[in-house]
């Protein structure tokens, strides 16, 4: 099938707008980002999303959802207009307004409520979410302290390829990893680790430069690119040639 011409070449530009604003100091221990999403589609377009490991919290048509980290790629349909104002909280740092194992609503969305109580706001600005927020911060949570640190290490050092070599860096177990992982993150170190490193190329895509793939999986720590390409194609739903035909 002939693909969308809408998702080829940055195309979506003409059709939604996107916004990013960063959260307040006294709330940036928790939120990693806002993010204000519209669009108008005269005809319904398939909008591929791709998994990071934060949680979500969105205000849409009037109601409030908490969306737990995906393990994989979702396809949406977006239709007409509308408008999503959402929160990415930082990896790591939802469990203590939970109050449960983040790994409880990975691949789940659960209605903001359990989670907040009744008294959520309808269609927000980030002011008003950052008042909302505000009135629900939990106690401070060194475990949580602690899971956001490891994850934004992963996210900064391409380095990192190996849980294993990972834990011994930390003077951890793999396993105590693990668990921390799944009790603060909702995903474990080697999907958490696995995902930054092909974020890596998809920001190599944004910025137009040219991708030797062979050359760029040895980088990523993978044995040959054929691994490089499953890793990708499952995470990302389509090979990576297909994939950099979007930018």
């Amino acid at each position: 099938m002939p693909r969308d011409v809408r998702e080829l070449g940055g195309a979506w530009q003409t059709y939604q707008r996107h916004a990013f604003p960063a959260p307040s100091p006294d709330l940036a221990r928790h939120v990693a980002r806002y993010w204000l999403v519209s669009w108008d589609y005269a005809e319904p377009y398939r909008q591929l999303i791709v998994p990071y490991p934060n949680v979500h919290l969105t205000f849409q048509d009037g109601r409030a959802t908490v969306h737990g980290v995906s393990s994989g790629h979702q396809v949406k349909t977006l239709a007409g207009q509308g408008h999503v104002v959402g929160v990415a909280f930082h990896p790591g740092a939802f469990r203590p307004f939970l109050g449960a194992p983040v790994s409880t609503i990975t691949d789940r969305s659960i209605d903001a409520s359990a989670v907040f109580g009744p008294d959520l706001p309808t269609d927000p600005d980030v002011n008003e979410v950052e008042d909302f927020l505000r009135a629900h911060l939990p106690a401070p949570d060194p475990r949580a302290d602690e899971a956001v640190a490891v994850v934004a290490r992963i996210a900064a050092e391409p380095g990192i390829t190996r849980v294993d070599a990972l834990a011994a860096d930390l003077g951890t177990s793999v396993r105590r990893l693990q668990r921390l992982f799944a009790e603060h993150v909702g995903v474990g170190p080697k999907w958490v680790i696995r995902r930054y490193r092909l974020h890596e190329v998809t920001e190599r895509l944004a910025a137009g430069r040219a991708v030797d793939w062979a050359t760029l999986a040895a980088d990523l720590g993978y044995a040959d690119q054929a691994h490089f390409v499953r890793d990708f194609r499952e995470m990302f739903g389509e090979p990576p040639t297909h994939y950099a035909a979007r930018y």
